[in-house]
């Protein structure tokens, strides 16, 4: 079946291949340069820091929406035990963990998403096999640090948590920025609220599995024209869901990672950053987010912290 007009006409405007060369395999975040991170650490003001994630444990968000997609699983398979010297010297515990890589707080890979056969900048999408991604893996992104901006939509619209189904708008985008009084500029990270990791905290998942607004097929031109270097949300989904049309799935995943080239974070955790920033009316930050070096992987998690 060919894709709808309207997404491939919106593909063509938004699309960044090329712009970095044709071998390029970071896309937007080589907009990430070192005024990108020094504006980031002039954001720091009172020098306090916000963890981002969630725990890596088995009381994670995964519920089986998503085929194989588990919770991690944590095993500790050395207690106490004397590993070199003698009976009376150190002891030593030590573990593992069975993990989806994309289950907790993560960054997608541009290898996460494909179509009409190509991955970003028009690489084949059949360079990723059983062995993994050979071109976009996150493995070739080695820092992820820049200035953070949270674009707060829960309290722009005066909710807890953004309704399933509403789709964010360029609009929406712009009047969370003047309502925060910030500039989103080329090379910053932004964060988008909705509200629904309460619902995770909360303990209610399918809850928060199914409290999915998010950047619609529409915001995309705005993400392109202030050259965000990445992006994350607060939910499972990332974008909204149920999606804009019935006859496409997904498609902000592909316009933002197939034709821009755009990182996309899920599953973060904004609360207590979110407070802060309306308390002190402040919405940057200096964001280290660089995701587990993980070679070949289509996507990894990332323990994300915000420093004010």
């Amino acid at each position: 079946m060919p894709l709808p007009d309207e997404f491939t006409e919106l593909a063509a405007r938004v699309r960044n291949w090329g712009r970095w060369g044709v071998d390029d395999e970071l896309g937007t975040l080589n907009l990430i340069d070192d005024a990108a991170r020094q504006r980031g650490a002039a954001s720091v003001v009172s020098g306090k820091a916000f963890s981002l994630s969630v725990p890596l444990d088995e009381d994670g968000p995964q519920i089986g929406i998503i085929p194989g997609r588990f919770n991690p699983v944590h095993k500790v398979f050395q207690v106490n035990e004397i590993t070199i010297g003698d009976e009376d010297g150190t002891r030593f515990s030590d573990d593992s963990m069975e993990l989806a890589l994309q289950a907790c707080t993560h960054w997608d890979a541009l290898a996460h998403a494909s179509y009409g056969g190509n991955l970003w900048n028009g690489h084949p999408a059949d360079s990723i096999t059983e062995a993994g991604a050979s071109r976009c893996d996150i493995g070739k992104v080695k820092t992820l640090v820049s200035r953070g901006v949270l674009l707060d939509i829960a309290r722009l619209k005066g909710v807890d948590v953004i309704e399933a189904g509403y789709a964010f708008t360029g609009d929406d985008l712009d009047a969370a920025a003047d309502r925060a009084g910030v500039t989103v500029e080329p090379g910053d990270v932004v964060l988008l609220r909705t509200g629904a990791m309460a619902l995770f905290l909360a303990g209610d998942k399918i809850g928060y599995a199914s409290a999915s607004g998010g950047p619609s097929m529409q915001s995309a031109d705005w993400f392109h024209d202030h050259d965000v270097a990445a992006v994350a949300t607060d939910t499972m989904t990332f974008e909204v869901f149920p999606c804009e049309r019935d006859d496409l799935m997904l498609p902000v995943h592909a316009l933002h990672l197939v034709d821009m080239g755009l990182t996309q974070g899920q599953n973060w955790n904004l609360e207590a950053l979110a407070a802060d920033c309306a308390a002190d009316g402040r919405a940057t930050f200096l964001l280290s987010a660089t995701p587990e070096p993980v070679t070949g992987g289509t996507g990894a998690p990332v323990a994300p912290v915000a420093v004010k």
